[in-house]
């Protein structure tokens, strides 16, 4: 069913949270704003499946308690950017939430499978990509483009049902849960903008005086951007910003002689050397310290390290958790470093590998090979 008109919305919205779950997903565009702009919203429950057009509909309140309503679980794959998109137009981020992405990995799953993929190994069903690259804000819909969105959740409910079960069966619902709690923190979709420079492509490698001038231009061109809604990169770009960052300019025509500053207008000029100022004066105890990318392990190090993987895709093999979600060689070189800070100590993962690795490195437990495998001594 096509949503279009405020009524429909709130009778459907209604009839939605009488459910324990619906499944949800949206269509966007954001190449040309800051904002991303929402132009679909598909909801399903086991009985129906709909398409919500929020480019039609001035009061989407009902669609924002439904998103909010603790009694009902939000289903959606890889939900970061639908939830980020939710929020800034309805207010309210969606919870409680459930990640199909992330709970697949639990049941021996690509730790980044993609939506179609789940939908074939859960459901048998292969999905066209027909409008994959379709543009959504453009109206009327074709009925190829309605069909196309209501299989982005018309099967989703059905992968949410078979992997619930899958996951009670093996008692690792509430891991799921535990992975997931991070992406309903509303931190997680509202960015500071004196956090911006995090995201700059090559920051690390500058200086801390250096990454000091990067945050303050990078906080200003997120300003900017959120100010008039407009890419970030359409007023500068990050390898411009860490130029100038490098060699801070203190003049007009300094700055313009860098290339990619010449569509910036005289007031962005004279804003771009006062935050460059602002940088290059920040007192040395109150600059950033990014660091530059984990040093390259030693030999001792890496071999160690190899060991430990080599025990962590066994209890993967074993127990259908997607190595990757369980730990990557970096978290492992980090877990011997410092392992008061290890992911690995905690929760799910602790009781997964947390014993085997403690005991792996205190040579309580080795690994040998049999028939070509590995096992564990």
């Amino acid at each position: 069913m096509y949503i279009s008109t405020s009524d429909e919305l709130a009778a459907f919205c209604e009839r939605a949270r009488s459910f324990d779950a619906v499944a949800v997903d949206t269509e966007f565009l954001r190449e040309r704003t800051y904002h991303a702009k929402l132009c679909l919203v598909q909801v399903a429950t086991p009985d129906e499946c709909v398409v919500i057009d929020p480019l039609t509909i001035e009061d989407l309140e009902p669609l924002a308690r439904l998103m909010a309503d603790e009694e009902v679980i939000k289903v959606f794959h890889a939900c970061s950017q639908d939830m980020e998109v939710l929020y800034h137009v309805l207010g309210t981020l969606p919870a409680p939430i459930f990640d199909t992405q992330v709970a697949a990995a639990f049941l021996g799953e690509r730790q980044q499978s993609s939506y179609n993929a789940l939908v074939h190994a859960f459901c048998g069903v292969t999905l066209p990509k027909s409008e994959s690259l379709t543009d959504w804000s453009a109206r009327p819909l074709t009925p190829e483009q309605i069909d196309y969105a209501v299989d982005d959740v018309r099967y989703l409910i059905r992968v949410f049902d078979v992997i619930s079960e899958r996951l009670a069966e093996t008692g690792r619902a509430s891991w799921v849960m535990d992975e997931t709690r991070p992406l309903t923190k509303l931190e997680h979709y509202v960015l500071d903008p004196r956090s911006a420079y995090r995201k700059v492509k090559r920051v690390s490698g500058l200086t801390r005086r250096q990454q000091g001038v990067a945050r303050e231009l990078a906080a200003w061109r997120e300003r900017r951007a959120m100010a008039h809604d407009i890419p970030r990169r359409w007023i500068m770009s990050d390898e411009v910003l860490v130029a100038l960052a490098k060699r801070p300019p203190r003049t007009a025509p300094e700055l313009r002689r860098v290339r990619g500053t010449e569509e910036l207008s005289d007031r962005d000029v004279q804003a771009v050397l006062a935050a460059a100022a602002n940088g290059a004066r920040c007192p040395a105890e109150n600059l950033p310290n990014l660091e530059r990318g984990r040093k390259a392990m030693d030999a001792e190090l890496e071999s160690i390290v190899d060991l430990m993987y080599a025990l962590i895709r066994l209890v993967s093999e074993r127990s259908g958790v997607a190595t990757s979600i369980i730990a990557t060689r970096e978290d492992l070189a980090g877990y011997i470093e410092h392992p008061e800070k290890s992911p690995l100590r905690d929760g799910w993962r602790f009781e997964l590998v947390g014993t085997l690795l403690d005991d792996l490195l205190a040579g309580n437990l080795g690994l040998t090979v049999k028939g070509r495998k590995i096992e564990m001594l």
